[in-house]
């Protein structure tokens, strides 16, 4: 969540059989046999041909005069030197340079900002302009987010495929006159054209890219799959609230990170139980996870009600052979809990079949037991407390709290107040839970926990009061499986920097390395390595007098973590003013999309206003990021 989130809503708080099942789609393909690739790349001739041989196909087919071919001599296949995914850049140092920095050896490009076109025929943003509400539905909103590569049919999966990026805010500086770079307008003082501007630069946008010859990337203007869901766009209810919610949503709003599923839909995720834009609206019909298919082929865009309702970050899956499938799922709330949403069924091969997988299911709240044991709580009417009566003890985190009492009528009421069962059913309050990673080989999940400068009682799983710059965790399911009731756990790192220790021992942190402030997004790749990205308020408080958060810990940036060791590596600063969050990837890892949101300075286009963006980091030498 981007801590201009905080401010904004301070006041108010056809079917395609094609299924990537994980193990056999293509990115697990090229993850697994990296030489690989050359074959995927490919058409289906050049295939069989590296597969038996060009001259054996022709003399499988024989002469046109039916005679029999010659035997041939055999021909070796090709020797394929193995791609090394090995971290081996050199770090780059922390600045504040009003651009991102990468590690030589390293391109970027900026390839979608804020106000770019996405529906064909769309009028862009230009520097000078303003444009119409009509114009806005069809062009990028603001404040990139988390996002998610998908390959579709016929195109090869390491030359295009569709971006889904969501939109956590408007870049309103490029939307309405008077308004400076990272700054919010007067909502009350808006015009019904201007809300409605507003809410068409939250959502999310779907985009087809395609890399060029030369290696660089683009947007693909005309592509039928570029569209745009805004908050504007109606959207279908499912589960058991949408008998009291309705039928039907106005809009989405705070599209913070997101997630995928097995059989290639976007989780798109609100991280807000209000909408402070359009307060004429409901509040209970946002703060849910909304399912919606890239590819246009399955339902209509719609809100996940099971998965309960509150400020969410991002969705993380794990599956196993049996396509049992569980999505991990984190409150970004001052504090906030962790969740889990196991489906009624296991998920089918066919996508069309999984329509309405995510309507049925459990949910559950993680507490963590201070001896290094976890458990999941089950949020089900009737269970853990959740009845009418029930004695909802507050956020015991924060200090003294008056216990409320809550009425949990039915499964609906349980939903629609998950902040409220989770802690009656004895879920531990966490220090604002926000991206959640899930290993390839399935034997840890990571979440991190980015800060809680207003924690008065610590606990194990959060052990410092006024926590300003966050810590990570980590858990394991018992017998690796998404369907477990039990974990274990244990603290991967706690963010700080030796620089500040004159401020108390709670600012230090314990990384090797390179140090950060207030980790945010995270994801573990395909090889099984993991990136932090970081989102500390700017200027913000470091804690020490005299100095500031950036000029402790530069611009917010993006980390490579070694697992074993522990050690932080800086791999790219963001420009002034930004934070750094989504995170995408080709499947041959050559490629990754990295968002910039809410830059404040002369980035990306000098001389024009700042606008949030995607940009994409690559190596000039076409080896996988990071060696």
């Amino acid at each position: 969540m981007s801590y201009l989130t905080d401010e904004a809503r301070a006041s108010q708080r056809e079917a395609n059989p094609d299924l990537n099942v994980p193990g056999n789609s293509l990115e697990d393909i090229v993850a697994a046999n990296p030489a690989r690739r050359t074959i995927l790349k490919q058409g289906l001739g050049l295939s069989l041909a590296y597969a038996f041989g060009a001259t054996s196909l022709l003399a499988a087919c024989g002469d046109e005069n039916g005679g029999p071919a010659p035997t041939p001599t055999p021909t070796p296949p090709p020797t394929q030197t193995p791609t090394s995914f090995a971290v081996e850049f050199k770090p780059v140092a922390k600045t504040n340079a009003d651009t991102v920095t990468v590690p030589d050896g390293y391109v970027v490009e900026t390839l979608f900002s804020a106000g770019d076109a996405v529906v064909p025929g769309a009028v862009a943003w230009s520097q000078g302009t303003y444009l119409t509400s009509d114009q806005t539905e069809r062009v990028a909103g603001g404040n990139h987010d988390g996002m998610h590569y998908f390959t579709v049919p016929h195109i090869l999966p390491n030359e295009g495929g569709l971006l889904a990026i969501n939109h956590e805010l408007p870049d309103f500086n490029i939307l309405i006159p008077g308004i400076a770079p990272g700054a919010s307008p007067n909502y009350g003082a808006l015009t019904a054209d201007q809300r409605k501007i507003v809410l068409s630069a939250v959502g999310i946008s779907v985009v087809e890219v395609r890399r060029g010859s030369n290696g660089k990337w683009s947007v693909v203007q005309n592509s039928t799959y570029n569209k745009r869901y805004t908050g504007n766009t109606t959207y279908r209810v499912g589960g058991p609230a949408s008998g009291i919610i309705g039928a039907t949503v106005k809009g989405m709003l705070n599209n913070c990170a997101s997630g995928a599923t097995p059989w290639g839909t976007y989780l798109t995720c609100e991280e807000s139980t209000d909408n402070y834009l359009d307060p004429t609206q409901p509040a209970q019909g946002y703060g849910w996870v909304v399912e919606i298919d890239p590819q246009g082929q399955l339902a209509e865009p719609t809100k996940r009600t099971a998965m309960g309702r509150f400020d969410h970050e991002n969705v993380a899956y794990m599956d196993d052979a049996n396509r049992q499938v569980a999505f991990y799922m984190g409150d970004d709330g001052t504090p906030g809990c962790i969740y889990k949403f196991v489906p009624s069924r296991a998920y089918s091969t066919t996508r069309a079949a999984n329509t309405d997988l995510l309507d049925n299911g459990t949910l559950y709240v993680a507490r963590f037991n201070a001896d290094g044991t976890g458990e999941w709580r089950e949020l089900t009417h009737g269970k853990n407390g959740l009845t009418a009566g029930a004695t909802d003890p507050g956020n015991v985190s924060q200090g003294p709290t008056t216990p409320a009492v809550v009425n949990f009528n039915n499964q609906a009421d349980v939903l629609i107040n998950t902040k409220s069962a989770a802690r009656v059913a004895g879920g531990t309050v966490m220090d604002r839970p926000e991206w959640i990673t899930v290993a390839p080989d399935k034997k840890s999940i990571l979440c991190t926990l980015t800060n809680n400068s207003g924690r008065q009682v610590t606990d194990a799983a959060n052990p410092r009061t006024r926590n300003l710059h966050g810590h990570i965790i980590k858990w394991r399911e018992q017998n690796d499986s998404p369907l477990a009731m039990n974990f274990t756990w244990e603290i991967v790192l706690l963010a700080g920097d030796p620089s500040l220790a004159a401020g108390g021992a709670n600012l230090t942190g314990n990384i090797v390395g390179d140090t950060m402030s207030s980790p945010d997004g995270i994801r573990i790749d395909p090889q099984n390595r993991l990136w932090v990205q970081t989102d500390h308020s700017v200027p913000g408080n470091s804690g020490l007098a005299g100095t500031t958060i950036d000029q402790a810990f530069g611009n917010n940036a993006m980390f490579y973590i070694d697992q074993t060791s522990k050690k932080s590596t800086r791999f790219l600063v963001g420009p002034t003013g930004c934070e750094i969050t989504g995170l995408a990837y080709t499947p041959d890892l050559t490629t990754f999309f990295v968002n910039i949101q809410h830059p404040t300075g002369n980035w990306p286009e000098a001389g024009k206003a700042p606008r949030s963006s995607t940009i994409v980091v690559r190596r000039t030498d076409g080896k996988p990021v990071g060696a």
